[in-house]
């Protein structure tokens, strides 16, 4: 079967290529060495449309697929795999908002999420429950306009400099369908952040555990309905761990052409 890229494919990967080999490449060691989070970097990756590479154009998306994002991660994770694997991180949590919040949540959202100006996590792994994600324990209740959560994730790609933490909490029974999505942002009481991890690389992004005390997080930032929260964690997912896989090979590529060329 013969495949070969679209003409605006190869425009897309080249954009991609030039901006991770003059804006990422020349500073990746220093990021690691010294442990940077290149937030004014991000941002200019924003300026180019990849922030929201396959979210709606309607609030400030690229509108592209998933083909041309995997393109767009090989290139940049050629130049810096940790930085690029925070970007995809940050595309999956403004396309979960986007694909399943309703339109007051993607307009108060996704926007400054476009741009940058706000950044991402994903909170879905715990210290007991990473691969079984259905057996997490994160608890919330409902009080009113509001839910009170407790519990903690590990392991959380950009814990204590996003902004906006997507969290995957129970809200219900055992198992995937007590599970729920939630918005919870920088500045709600309660929150807090375990140290950063002392990684082997991969330190241009910090990585750290995020702890719900009595958090109250308004009913308004709940995506779907209650007990949607496993299925939409899993669609996020599938185009993340395309993403993820992209990243290994752009970094496994760059590492071959050095050792070759």
């Amino acid at each position: 079967m013969e495949f070969s890229l679209s003409s605006e494919q190869i425009a897309i990967r080249d954009m991609a290529r030039g901006f991770a080999n003059e804006r990422m490449a020349p500073h990746a060691a220093e990021w690691d060495e010294n442990k940077i989070f290149p937030v004014e970097t991000l941002r200019e990756a924003a300026a180019l449309g990849l922030a929201g590479i396959y979210c709606a154009e309607t609030h400030g998306g690229s509108g592209l697929g998933r083909l041309d994002a995997t393109l767009i991660f090989e290139e940049l994770a050629s130049a810096c795999p940790s930085t690029a694997a925070y970007i995809s991180i940050h595309n999956m949590v403004g396309w979960m908002i986007d694909r399943f919040g309703d339109e007051a949540q993607r307009a108060r959202f996704v926007p400054k999420l476009m741009t940058m100006e706000h950044l991402a996590s994903y909170c879905l792994t715990e210290p007991g429950s990473g691969s079984d994600a259905a057996s997490l324990r994160s608890t919330t209740r409902r009080d009113g306009d509001d839910y009170i959560l407790n519990g903690e994730k590990a392991f959380i790609s950009g814990g204590s400099a996003s902004d906006l933490y997507l969290s995957m909490v129970r809200t219900g029974q055992d198992g995937p369908k007590g599970i729920s999505c939630l918005i919870v942002e920088k500045d709600t009481a309660g929150l807090s952040f375990g140290k950063l991890e002392q990684k082997l690389g991969w330190n241009s992004q910090p990585t750290a555990a995020v702890v719900f005390e009595n958090c109250r997080v308004p009913a308004a930032n709940l995506i779907g309905g209650e007990g949607d929260g496993f299925a939409i964690a899993m669609q996020g997912l599938d185009g993340g761990r395309l993403n993820i896989g992209a990243c290994s090979i752009g970094g496994a590529r760059a590492a071959l052409e050095a050792a070759t060329g």
